[in-house]
């Protein structure tokens, strides 16, 4: 049976491995070897391309890649007013392995979202390059900005409004996010996802200890990142599809917490708002399906299809952990995915373009979740 609305039985949380022209290309820009309208042209060409590739497999919506992108979140949050890109000594979490650029952001005024934010011209783009294709488009969820900065970040210091004020910086993140949602949304874009690794966190006892050590109630920042992206939901169009990405860390096929939905599940699954909830499954760092339980009416897209490694999984064992999850979540509001993106940062996982697409069987990687 077909999905007629997003997210869809076959679908892909968003990001894809950059090819070897794009990089190269962002290095000679970076170096001021090359002009930002020869690589912005470039850009267009390999996300043609990539979006073609999309429809061929049988997508319903189709993505850019993040081909724009370096980071899946930082360049969003960087091109927030209020907020400043900066080097770091190390990145805010440490992976199981390579680790990311070290790059991160501190909140240097009020936050606010840009009429000229990037990401608007970037959808303009994408628009015009899928045509009647309907389109997915990703942008960080604003729990990602208060965990960098205010809770990962064990010297921040609040600007003078936000220590005066505790609940404005929620209610700026709030405002923030609400103003971006409706300038996608007035541009076209209906099927909009927030990436949200900060619920991968709290999932982990270690890394939940480590916080209460330091005095954070993680379930009260829990708490209030579900008031804060319901209020944001609350002013949706009823035509627009908000979906949430939650994964464990994806950097070069590697990550950074481990842990079941459980420590979570009641205060996410029950009281948040989002239409529904991309989950990584490809691994029993997830946990079970058990959480599932206080799904309410949210689809839920199972993530156990992964893009850390090439081997594509076996047919038969994906329709059984299918079949599993339906003693807690109905068949028809379940979907399939893979995990992450295959590029969470421009760096990609390990795997070659080829890999991406196909197993060693030569089996086309979206043609196995359409077969779903």
């Amino acid at each position: 049976m077909s999905q007629v609305n997003p997210p869809y039985r076959a679908d892909v949380v968003g990001s894809f491995l950059r090819p070897k022209e794009l990089l190269d290309a962002r290095h000679a820009f970076q170096a001021g070897k090359l002009d930002r309208a020869s690589l912005t042209a470039l850009e267009d060409r390999l996300i043609k391309d990539l979006v073609e590739k999309e429809v061929k497999n049988g997508l319903k919506a189709v993505t850019d890649g993040e081909f724009r992108r370096s980071f899946w979140h930082l360049d969003f949050l960087a091109g927030l007013s209020g907020l400043h890109h900066v080097k770091a000594e190390h990145w805010s979490v440490h992976f199981e392995g390579f680790q990311p650029k070290a790059e991160t952001v501190v909140i240097e005024d009020r936050i606010r979202f840009p009429k000229d934010h990037p990401f608007l011209e970037a959808y303009d783009r994408l628009k015009a390059i899928a045509g009647d294709t309907p389109i997915k488009y990703t942008i960080p969820s604003p729990s990602m900005l208060h965990l960098i900065c205010a809770v990962r970040c064990e010297t921040y210091k609040p600007i003078p409004f936000y220590a005066e004020h505790p609940d404005a910086l929620f209610d700026d993140l709030a405002q923030t996010w609400t103003d971006a949602m409706l300038a996608l949304y007035e541009r076209g874009c209906r099927y909009l996802q927030f990436d949200d690794t900060s619920w991968g966190e709290f999932c982990s006892v270690e890394k939940r200890g480590a916080y209460a050590a330091r005095g954070i109630d993680v379930d009260w920042v829990a708490k209030r990142y579900v008031e804060v992206i319901n209020k944001i939901l609350a002013n949706k169009p009823a035509d627009l599809t908000v979906t949430m990405h939650i994964c464990r860390g994806n950097f070069r096929s590697t990550w950074f917490s481990s842990g079941g939905y459980e420590p979570v599940a009641d205060i996410l699954f029950s009281h948040c708002n989002v239409d529904g909830f991309f989950l990584e499954y490809d691994s029993d760092r997830s946990g079970s399906f058990e959480p599932l339980r206080f799904i309410k009416n949210q689809t839920v897209v199972l993530g156990l299809i992964t893009s850390k490694f090439p081997e594509l999984e076996d047919k038969d064992a994906v329709k059984a952990r299918i079949e599993e999850a339906t003693k807690y979540v109905p068949l028809n509001q379940l979907c399939l995915s893979p995990q992450c993106g295959f590029s969470s940062t421009e760096e990609g996982n390990i795997m070659t373009e080829y890999e991406e697409k196909f197993s060693s069987k030569g089996n086309p990687i979206c043609k196995l979740i359409a077969s779903r």
